[in-house]
């Protein structure tokens, strides 16, 4: 959640992690509660390592270096899971931003990185991020049905927030999983923070 000049706030099982404008990130307990599934899908260790620590250290010459044969880079894949977490939050927010026409588009373009710096991507993921895991909290919510459009010349879906938020969080956790893999081809992985090896 957006806390004005001091960046972003999200919420990771106990935790709790501050994003700066200027990409410092600080994490430090909160009170405990139950963490529901959902929530530990998207921003929980249910992975390698929470996204909180995949995307740890990592500098602006780093995240556009590609490994050969490689199609994307760090930067390119961070991109296209914020760009669609984007397009899940408005769906399930009753706002039917349209599915894109090719699957080009949901990666950037040069002139998109060149507009945002690895910075301000970090901050879009994990306010985004935050945002899905307030959705969590609301059982009513969940339970909404919302209207998801499709591929071009296919018929809008219906499903509920709950389904939509699993969908993210099964996209999210495949592209962060395809990071992991990028990180240790570049020798980068594991993090200080720690993850998995294997």
């Amino acid at each position: 959640m957006p806390v004005g000049s001091r960046g972003y706030l999200f919420y990771c099982n106990s935790a709790v992690i501050q994003i700066t404008n200027s990409g410092k990130v600080t994490e430090w307990q909160r009170e405990a509660r139950a963490v529901n599934e959902l929530e530990q899908i998207l921003v929980g260790d249910a992975y390698a390592a929470p996204p909180s620590h995949i995307l740890e250290g990592l500098s602006e010459e780093l995240v556009h270096r590609k490994p050969d044969g490689a199609p994307h880079s760090i930067y390119e894949e961070l991109w296209h899971i914020a760009f669609w977490q984007r397009v899940t939050l408005d769906w399930i927010n009753c706002r039917e931003t349209p599915f894109p026409a090719s699957p080009a588009d949901g990666f950037p373009t040069v002139q998109d990185m060149e507009l945002e710096n690895w910075p301000v991507l970090y901050r879009r993921f994990f306010q985004g991020a935050s945002e899905a895991v307030e959705a969590t909290l609301d059982e009513e919510r969940l339970n909404k049905v919302v209207r998801c459009p499709s591929r071009p010349e296919m018929p809008v879906r219906e499903m509920t927030v709950r389904e939509q938020l699993e969908n993210m969080g099964a996209h999210n956790a495949y592209h962060l999983g395809r990071i992991v893999l990028l990180r240790q081809l570049l020798g980068v992985w594991p993090p200080k923070a720690g993850g998995f090896s294997w």
